[in-house]
């Protein structure tokens, strides 16, 4: 017990002996705030970032976490938001506010004879969020200072002896001097919003001062103005101009009456403004085919003077600069120097056009020419509404009248040649040949089935006995717009027969023969069942056409009216008061009560009933709208026999490759397949057969579901394998020639008609 009262003491007599300077009461005061503390950790200033050893802080607190001897915590907030008692943290009270303080520094210039000190601005940054001051220099062309950020942002602190406090918007105010790190800047002035928040703080403002003018650079002015620097003898600042307005062009179309002088004419012009050098370029638009010259330029880029043309002048009259003389020194051939005339005496004045010179309606001068402006794009005009405020822009006819059409003559045909050639040789020195329609030849120029050719069975209107009952068969190719005859020949006839007039083009009558213009000749749309063609002075009547011929002009109703069946019903319509009478006429004229007559019955009826309001053509376009249809071939075997007569001519043996499509197909090998299907793969493969045949084949092997046995169906038509007996021979006789015809055509087009359905659909009468 005695040892720890002894160690105890010695604890106590050491800490007095430490502390001698304190006095007694201090020393037990001392000891009494170490009574109950817990915490007497060294402070860390070493820590890890990123894995980094490294000095984290340097301003920590002392022992146990409480500030050593003199020192002072940063503040880290803002004094006026302490004042103010506002809660909200001071990144959001003060956000982007920024007192702003226009000062001044004297920097002092040793060893320089022509300047002592300079006149430095300044701007100075405080950030009422944290306190914080940034110092800034404006830059100054060609001062060769460093300037810029002059005091980057931070905490400054106080000058001594107060360096361990920091500057607060307390030390600010206007017309003062300020000490940042030795320093010494004078606040002569600031901005609007930091005279309204230093107010607003309780602080006085001081009256705003102004900053002295810098020394060197009032004596450099003084000394430029007197001096006046004759190089460069005059400054020719278009580069500003040629910035702000590069690119931008103002366009005038105009106009120079030049009609009065000899071959003179009105000429349109474009000019074009350049804004950035205030140069001129015309440019002459011609017309088409007006024999002047196209030169690229009537006036090129350049600088138009107001007067011209302005003369002759000597060489050098035209400077920018003036020489008064030259000195050198005593060497030959050498110039030390020259002097310039500053005053410009003599020189010679010229005015070129500017950009305010132009408007519409203006008359300008280029080079002794009177240019009249008429008319300017869109960007002109809203150049001149920004700039000079011009709103009217009505424009001026400029474009001359049209000169007066001649109407270019050809000579007569010769009758030498063909018209075209003679009309090719007309028109220019060197004769081309006459271009066909190269592109109608490829599309209407037969191919395979499509023959492109309508062929019409007509007769010889003439009062000759001998020639009233000749049958011709005429032919019209499409392709060319050319005509043939051919006369078939009947044995013991007494005629030869054969061809009547070759493929040629066949003119109009009535026309002049040697004539200017060319001939008109007899196109398509002219030939229908019972029209009358004049031939070269044949008369011809056409009786009929063959199939193709009449499903041709069905298929081009809006080329051939005769064909189309909308045109046809509208003209009878138009005998509705007689439909009663019609239909008891058809009535009566059906016997058997079968809903149909016959082709002969059915015209004279109608043709009775319109009194000559139809034509032949247009009547076999109604009976073909409204026949009734028949199955042609009612034999099996004269089907197959016309089937195998089309595959002979034709060649076709592909039937195996037929039924293997047709199994290919079959997937559960029924051996039996839709009739579409079949159809569709005979349309497919191209089957020499015509449509009508093919339906009716296929209807004859067609069972009672709609299916037919593939290959019963191409055996029975492969010729090779089961042949049948050729059909009888025709009883007309045909002769190959350059336009074969293929058996006459029927004297009736169809058998019978349904005059029910049509009375039904044209008058809107019900079958009683």
């Amino acid at each position: 017990m005695n040892s720890t009262l002894f160690k105890q003491q010695r604890k106590n007599d050491s800490a007095f002996v430490s502390a001698g300077h304190y006095s007694l009461l201090g020393s037990s005061r001392v000891c009494r705030k170490k009574v109950g503390k817990e915490k007497f950790h060294k402070p860390q200033h070493w820590g890890f970032c990123n894995n980094v050893r490294m000095l984290m802080n340097e301003d920590k607190p002392g022992i146990g976490g409480e500030l050593c001897l003199r020192q002072k915590r940063k503040p880290k907030y803002s004094a006026f938001l302490k004042e103010m008692g506002i809660d909200a943290p001071p990144w959001v009270a003060f956000d982007k506010q920024v007192l702003s303080f226009d000062a001044y520094l004297e920097d002092e210039v040793p060893e320089k004879s022509q300047e002592n000190y300079r006149i430095r601005r300044y701007k100075i940054y405080f950030y009422l969020e944290d306190d914080t001051i940034q110092v800034n220099e404006p830059g100054v062309r060609n001062s060769g200072l460093p300037q810029g950020t002059f005091i980057r942002r931070h905490h400054i602190p106080l000058p001594p002896p107060d360096e361990d406090q920091f500057y607060t918007v307390y030390h600010f105010n206007i017309n003062i001097d300020i000490v940042f790190y030795g320093w010494k800047f004078k606040i002569y002035d600031c901005d609007t919003f930091t005279k309204i928040v230093l107010k607003n703080m309780g602080v006085k403002l001081n009256a705003p001062g102004q900053c002295p003018e810098d020394p060197y650079l009032k004596m450099r002015r003084e000394k430029l103005d007197f001096v006046k620097p004759l190089r460069p003898y005059e400054s020719f600042g278009t580069l500003k101009q040629f910035l702000n307005y590069d690119r931008k062009v103002l366009r005038f179309f105009c106009l120079w009456d030049d009609s009065t002088s000899l071959f003179g004419d009105r000429r349109e012009l474009i000019l074009r403004y350049f804004l950035s050098d205030d140069t001129i370029e015309i440019r002459e638009v011609l017309p088409h085919k007006s024999g002047w010259n196209a030169m690229p330029f009537l006036l090129q880029r350049g600088k138009l003077p107001k007067y011209g043309p302005p003369g002759v002048y000597q060489p050098g009259e035209i400077t920018d600069r003036i020489v008064l003389n030259v000195y050198g020194g005593l060497v030959e051939n050498r110039v030390d120097g020259y002097l310039l005339d500053k005053y410009k005496l003599g020189k010679v004045h010229q005015e070129f056009y500017k950009d305010s010179d132009l408007s519409i309606g203006t008359t300008i001068n280029v080079w002794g020419r009177k240019v009249l402006l008429c008319d300017c794009d869109e960007f002109t005009k809203s150049y001149y509404k920004t700039e000079y405020g011009i709103e009217n822009f009505t424009s001026i006819d400029c474009k001359p009248p049209p000169p007066p059409k001649i109407e270019r003559k050809f000579p007569p045909y010769t009758g030498f040649g063909s018209e075209e050639d003679s009309l090719r040789s007309c028109i220019g020195l060197m004769p081309t040949p006459h271009r066909k329609n190269f592109r109608k030849w490829m599309e209407k120029d037969s191919y395979g089935y499509i023959s492109n050719t309508l062929r019409f069975f007509a007769k010889l209107i003439t009062h000759d006995c001998a020639d009233v009952d000749r049958l011709f068969v005429i032919s019209y190719f499409l392709s060319d717009d050319t005509l043939s005859v051919f006369e078939p020949i009947e044995r013991n006839s007494g005629l030869t027969g054969g061809m009547f007039l070759k493929r040629i083009r066949v003119k109009r009558p009535g026309q002049e023969v040697f004539k200017s213009e060319l001939s008109e000749y007899i196109k398509a749309e002219e030939l229908y069942v019972g029209a009358r063609v004049n031939v070269n002075g044949y008369l011809f009547l056409l009786l009929n056409a063959d199939e193709y011929t009449l499903n041709y002009m069905e298929k081009h109703s809006d080329k051939f009216p005769m064909s189309s069946i909308e045109l046809a019903l509208q003209k009878l319509k138009k005998q509705e008061s007689k439909s009663e009478e019609l239909r008891n006429v058809f009535i009566a004229a059906d016997d058997e009560q079968r809903k149909m007559v016959d082709y002969n019955t059915f015209r004279d009826i109608l043709m009775t009933l319109t009194v000559g309001e139809l034509t032949d053509h247009e009547l076999i376009t109604i009976a073909r709208h409204y026949h009734v249809p028949e199955d042609a071939y009612e034999d099996v075997n004269v089907l197959i026999a016309l089937a195998h007569e089309r595959f002979k001519r034709n060649t076709f043996e592909n039937f195996e490759r037929l039924i293997a499509n047709c199994v290919y197909q079959d997937r559960e090998n029924k051996k039996v397949l839709p009739t579409k299907d079949i159809r569709r793969l005979c349309k497919s493969s191209r089957l020499p057969l015509t449509h009508d045949l093919l339906v009716s084949l296929l209807s004859k092997f067609e069972d009672s579901e709609g299916q037919i046995n593939y290959e019963s169906f191409f055996c029975a038509l492969n010729w090779r394998i089961n042949p049948v007996p050729e059909l009888e021979p025709r009883s007309y006789l045909k002769e190959r020639c350059e336009d074969e015809w293929l058996g006459m055509p029927s004297p009736i087009p169809v058998k019978y008609i349904n005059y029910v359905k049509l009375l039904k659909e044209v008058f809107g009468l019900e079958d009683e």
